[in-house]
């Protein structure tokens, strides 16, 4: 049975766009944990080849989502922008931790502005916006001079729990699976790779600004021909996707994806029995978006696990990360033919 520790692992270190160091440092680690020889880019993502002169990426991003002190209230509150694009309805109530310059961690609470229900009767109509929202310090401040003798200040970051749980059924639900549980499916490659002493003209790359729109902009090795973005599966109304298959994206906000590509992961999924579903994605864009904007010549697939609840409580089903695996691991062995 397969084991997911090094995802809930990863899951638990934060790791927002832009403040992904530690997730970084895991990811080598684990890479060279494996008898791998992992590489940083100047932006930091991590890459490792399987092979001499990688013709195939995998990319994958271990960004997510989460905030960053815009201001210091008078009241000793914090008011915050958005790293990324969590849903703050979902958002509204979750723990977190603001991350100082200095290393100092404090914690908090994401809140309405006036949450309580007893003097403000119309706290349920309000609409949760930045201009409506603060971070509730658990600290006994009282001014912006209490909170910045605590060493906070503009810039720091804030981090969300994950409340990940893995489920008796295969269910895992958690924050950020978008897109750690793509991570996942690379850390699966690579140890599966490393146990049997393979090599093949493969490149894992663990991107680090795809929330924002830069991650695989550039970085991998000039030989690549195709890049296969990992990443998570829509489930929603109006959409195929589903938490128990391999999502296989056809369109997203950006375009179209290469169409022989998706074909052949298709014929992939059809001869060797992996659950799939075709989708158009009608609000998304990936690091294959980044690649192709940043004018790479690369045939770019879009495939990955079917996520319900994105960019909120999120959840997927190993039975989906692992069709996603065994659909990877059966292109790299048909492009080795």
């Amino acid at each position: 049975m397969l084991s997911y520790q090094t995802l809930q692992e990863l899951v638990q270190i934060d790791s927002p766009t832009g403040f992904t160091l530690q997730a970084e440092n895991y990811i080598f680690g684990l890479l060279e944990s494996y008898g791998l020889k992992p590489k940083f880019t100047r932006k930091r993502a991590v890459t490792c080849a399987l092979g001499s002169n990688p013709k195939l990426v995998i990319a994958a991003h271990t960004d997510t989502l989460g905030a960053i002190v815009s201001r210091i209230n008078a009241d000793g509150t914090l008011g915050f922008s958005l790293l990324g694009g969590p849903l703050l309805n979902s958002f509204e109530g979750e723990y977190c931790r603001i991350y100082t310059l200095s290393g100092g961690v404090v914690t908090g609470t994401l809140l309405p502005n006036n949450p309580s229900v007893h003097v403000n009767a119309d706290i349920k109509n309000t609409k949760r916006e930045l201009a409506t929202m603060h971070i509730r310090l658990d600290e006994p401040v009282l001014s912006a001079q209490d909170t910045k003798e605590l060493g906070i200040n503009v810039g720091d970051i804030i981090c969300f729990d994950t409340r990940y749980q893995e489920l008796p059924n295969g269910f895992i639900k958690s924050r950020f699976m978008d897109n750690k549980a793509g991570c996942f499916v690379l850390f699966e490659i690579a140890r599966r790779f490393a146990l049997q002493n393979r090599t093949a003209p493969v490149e894992l790359f663990f991107s680090n600004y795809e929330e924002v729109g830069h991650g695989a902009a550039i970085g991998y090795a000039p030989t690549v021909e195709e890049m296969l973005v990992i990443d998570m599966g829509v489930v929603g109304s109006g959409c195929e996707g589903s938490e128990m298959h391999c999502s296989i994206c056809a369109k997203d906000s950006s375009g179209p994806y290469d169409y022989a590509f998706r074909k052949r992961l298709v014929d992939l999924a059809d001869k060797n029995q992996i659950p799939y579903r075709l989708d158009i994605y009608p609000f998304y864009s990936s690091d294959g978006s980044a690649a192709q904007r940043a004018g790479n010549d690369l045939r770019v697939a879009l495939i990955g696990p079917g996520v319900a609840a994105s960019h909120g409580m999120e959840r997927t089903h190993k039975t989906g990360i692992e069709a996603t695996i065994d659909l990877c691991m059966a292109y790299i062995a048909e492009s080795e033919e």
